[in-house]
């Protein structure tokens, strides 16, 4: 997967970020708290993710109207072209690491890694 993402200009971390940005609907903003929340690291590792997408010029920080104190972070349109054009080709790789699992495997295996999530 390492490969599909470095193809796109990204890696694990960054696409994870992105794709929950875009998840979130328009206009593709949350909080650094939610994205916290969402990805379940430390604020501290999103934080350097942050910093990296928005070097990249993927994303925009900005205050939080609603609270003065706070951020927001904005998947910026070239984010969101980053990781619409990266999505299909890691679905794909995806499905080319689950091939040798028939259905019964498949099912074992989201039951194992749901476990994991809890």
């Amino acid at each position: 997967m390492a490969e599909t993402f470095a193809a796109h200009g990204l890696d694990a971390a960054s696409f994870d970020v992105l794709a929950t940005l875009r998840r979130s609907g328009p206009p593709y903003t949350l909080s650094p708290r939610e994205l916290t929340a969402s990805s379940m690291v430390t604020s501290a590792a999103i934080a350097q993710r942050l910093n990296r997408l928005e070097a990249q010029g993927f994303v925009r920080r900005s205050p939080n109207s609603a609270d003065g104190r706070g951020k927001q972070v904005a998947l910026t349109d070239a984010g969101r072209a980053a990781v619409d054009a990266a999505l299909p080709d890691h679905v794909a790789t995806e499905h080319r690491l689950l091939a040798p699992l028939d259905e019964d495997e498949r099912k074992t295996l989201a039951g194992l890694l749901a476990k994991l999530d809890t």
